[in-house]
């Protein structure tokens, strides 16, 4: 996968980057931690900027989130759940990937499609719940653009670094996965000291 994701970033530059992340957004198996690296790698090495990149990563991105968000509001929870389960083995999406995410929305709500875009496992699917929950379009794509801004940058960044210092910037998911983690047990803490406060009001 590596030599396919390098082929059509060395061949079609920052169209490329959006259109791999665009992919990523609808085939998850394709991972954003090695194409936004890949391009952090690309621009120590002088042949990107690192404004354009960020930009066609983050565009590819939101474009490619709509097809879930639209999905979610169109089919509804419980089929989007049954063709997932019937049909989502092509792409390596689970009923319970929906349920997932559905849940996370849930306990979240807006907030979640910003935070999601940095936790795996959620990134990919917050869209579906988004669309489920009937969250207006304008809100989606302003918290989405924001998550997936910092995430994208993360990673770009991660990659500039770690190849300026003459390390494999594939590192990046090893030095970025305690970040997600973080994002997690903090959003995490957060609901449940509103629930404690709620519960005592």
């Amino acid at each position: 996968m590596q030599e396919w994701i390098t082929n059509i970033m060395v061949s079609m530059n920052y169209l490329g980057i959006g259109f791999l992340m665009f992919l990523e957004n609808l085939f998850p198996p394709i991972p954003s931690e090695l194409i936004m690296p890949l391009a952090g790698f690309t621009i120590a090495q002088g042949k990107m900027e690192f404004a354009p990149a960020i930009a066609a990563g983050v565009i590819g991105t939101v474009i490619g989130a709509l097809p879930w968000y639209y999905a979610g509001k169109l089919l509804g929870h419980e089929r989007l759940q049954v063709l997932a389960d019937k049909y989502g083995k092509w792409i390596a999406v689970s009923g319970g990937d929906i349920q997932k995410a559905n849940n996370w929305f849930n306990k979240h709500g807006k907030k979640a499609v910003f935070f999601g875009r940095l936790v795996p496992g959620i990134r990919t699917f917050i869209s579906i719940p988004a669309g489920i929950n009937e969250m207006d379009i304008l809100p989606f794509l302003v918290y989405s653009t924001g998550g997936t801004t910092l995430w994208v940058s993360l990673l770009t960044g991660g990659g500039y670094l770690l190849t300026k210092a003459g390390k494999n910037y594939q590192l990046i998911e090893e030095y970025l996965a305690p970040v997600s983690k973080i994002v997690l047990a903090t959003i995490l803490a957060g609901f449940i000291i509103w629930v404690v406060k709620r519960k005592a009001r």
